[in-house]
């Protein structure tokens, strides 16, 4: 894992306020890349708990139902994210919005997911910025707080106010949050766990912060993991020449292209290591290794690990 001055912070609390009827779909995009953060970096770079405005349990949508850690008038963090989904209006009530306001206060960012910006809005928290909320509800949502600048978009980063328009925004949004904190490879990685052990050689919407160029480059990387091709060649495909090419990867990513090519490759080794049977000689012409020995060292300079111990952990 590339190193970072960010990475060497303590970890960031995020609170999660749950209501009745939240959405699981929602919930797991948001924790689960931030689960998945820490195991990659093997680090705790992120801690999360589960509130409720009376810490008593709550059902989602589907019926699952979440004991959480704290009540929201105990709560305090760095950063809070309101998480609502069906029956918001029904929330839009003095019982809710006083002790949210109330909390606010105590936190240094806050988060509106799916549905959840309509109560930051209501709570006096997105005057005068720009958000967005579930496209179902932008329309009335607008009309209801014409001081907030509503725009339809996957997510809206307003300064320490942040919102997103639904469950599949949701790892969006978090995913660029890892790419902030710790680096876009860290936050390239999370995404790439979460393909399949056959898509992880097919392109993938990139959660960082890079123009077509790199986008295009890294897609290109991953469709030909099995036969690397040549830095110089990536370039000519993209109609720009290799010092262009290197100059914008390593603006974007931190690395040069042929370090990020090699990370991918490593990276689709490791999901096929841990999640499938295949022989590690066979893994190894996978991502673009002649030979088990080939791939084993350049693992193990970057994982500090053998091929064959992470078989065996697996």
């Amino acid at each position: 894992m590339q190193s970072s001055p960010k990475s060497q912070a303590p970890p960031q609390q995020f609170d999660l306020l749950l209501f009745d009827q939240f959405s699981n779909h929602c919930l797991a995009n948001t924790v689960e890349p931030l689960r998945a953060a820490n195991t990659l970096s093997q680090r705790t770079l992120y801690e999360w708990r589960f509130c409720t405005m009376d810490a008593q349990p709550v059902r989602s949508s589907s019926g699952m139902e979440v004991t959480p850690h704290v009540a929201l008038g105990d709560a305090r963090g760095s950063s809070l994210v309101v998480m609502p989904s069906y029956g918001v209006r029904a929330l839009d009530h003095p019982n809710v919005i006083r002790p949210l306001a109330r909390a606010l206060a105590r936190y240094d960012m806050l988060i509106g997911m799916d549905t959840g910006s309509w109560l930051l809005a209501r709570a006096g928290a997105l005057s005068g910025r720009r958000a967005t909320i579930h496209w179902d509800v932008l329309d009335s949502f607008a009309e209801a707080f014409p001081d907030i600048d509503t725009v339809r978009d996957r997510f809206v980063v307003d300064g320490t106010r942040l919102t997103c328009s639904g469950a599949m925004a949701a790892f969006d949004l978090v995913a660029h949050l890892i790419s902030e904190h710790h680096g876009p490879l860290l936050a390239l990685e999370v995404a790439q766990l979460f393909m399949s052990h056959e898509a992880t050689a097919r392109p993938l919407n990139t959660p960082i912060r890079a123009g077509r160029t790199v986008t295009r480059a890294i897609a290109i990387m991953q469709a030909h993991l099995d036969q690397p091709i040549a830095i110089s060649t990536l370039a000519r495909n993209l109609g720009c020449t290799q010092k262009t090419l290197e100059a914008r990867v390593r603006e974007a990513m931190q690395m040069t292209p042929q370090a990020l090519y090699r990370r991918l490759r490593l990276n689709h080794a490791l999901a096929l290591l841990q999640g499938t049977d295949q022989p590690i000689s066979e893994i190894a012409g996978r991502c673009g290794y002649d030979t088990p020995s080939a791939l084993s060292r350049a693992f193990r300079a970057t994982f500090d690990r053998t091929p064959s111990a992470v078989r065996g952990a697996a």
